[in-house]
């Protein structure tokens, strides 16, 4: 059998297609002039321009962007110190139950931590008297909380590939432990810091259940928005805006893969670099020491 048909071919060209046929055909209806989604009335831009006008979505939309922002900050921040206590403190005392407790969030039901959640923020209140109600900064303690475990899997996992003879040959010159986190470790890791970013940003923005619970009036995120309008009928404004993000996302997640090879490319150029430096350096001294 011809292998440009061979079923491995097959089922990854079948996957491909129900992956993303689905993401083509919503951004097709998005040019819809039809109001009726299901019925094509020919091409137009007008939903796209209807979305000026309806500020009550591009509210949502924009509330959301903040706080997938924010969470992918304090994700990876909260996330790399909880991998780097995994991985380089081998030995306290908790160390197990520490480890399931910051993946525990990935086999955790959704609606169990959010529903925790829930029930911690409304004993604060009464308690503290804070969070006095419940929004923007409630749903990026909860998406924060549910992002670090990923962070922590993905850099724990690039933080057991390092080789820790670098930092220690920096160590043994004079440098800080501080120093050497920030100028060797932290560019070794960068790669997978930045996947745990984009991956917390898109959780956060795609997030519905935790945001369900620990929202309040005022605080709609933009999957709410668009769970409460298509219960009543998917209307042509959901799927303009649904392009928009789509768009949005393929143009980060681009421009981001583009960086990341860039900086692996410099980084094994100069890698490639010192290792022909070094050998010229050997033969050089080698018919210096031939002569003595």
């Amino acid at each position: 059998m011809n292998k440009r048909f061979s079923f491995s071919n097959i089922m990854l060209w079948l996957g491909f297609l129900f992956i993303y046929l689905p993401m083509v055909i919503l951004v097709i209806y998005s040019f819809n002039s039809s109001r009726l989604v299901t019925v094509w009335g020919g091409w137009s831009v007008k939903w796209y321009v209807g979305l000026l006008d309806n500020t009550q979505l591009i509210n949502a939309v924009l509330r959301s962007l903040e706080i997938a922002f924010y969470t992918a900050i304090s994700a990876v921040i909260l996330g790399t110190m909880a991998a780097f206590v995994l991985t380089r403190v081998t030995r306290f005392k908790g160390r197990t139950m520490f480890g399931g407790l910051v993946t525990a969030p990935l086999v955790m039901p959704e609606v169990i931590t959010g529903l925790s959640l829930l029930l911690l923020f409304v004993a604060m209140a009464q308690l503290l008297g804070w969070p006095s109600e419940r929004g923007i900064a409630t749903i990026w303690i909860a998406h924060t909380t549910f992002c670090t475990a990923y962070v922590a899997v993905v850099v724990s996992s690039r933080l057991r590939e390092l080789d820790l003879s670098i930092e220690e040959a920096a160590m043994d010159l004079g440098a800080r432990p501080l120093k050497v986190f920030c100028l060797i470790t932290i560019p070794m890791i960068a790669p997978s810091l930045a996947a745990g970013a984009m991956m917390s940003f898109a959780l956060s923005l795609d997030d519905l259940v935790l945001a369900s619970f620990v929202s309040g009036p005022g605080s709609t995120t933009l999957p709410m928005e668009v769970f409460s309008a298509v219960r009543l009928g998917v209307k042509p404004e959901i799927n303009a805006i649904a392009s928009l993000i789509l768009l949005s996302v393929s143009l980060v997640t681009f421009i981001a893969w583009a960086l990341t090879r860039r900086a692996e490319n410099a980084r094994k150029k100069a890698i490639q670099q010192a290792v022909d430096e070094g050998a010229k350096a050997t033969w050089q001294q080698a018919p210096s020491s031939a002569k003595s």
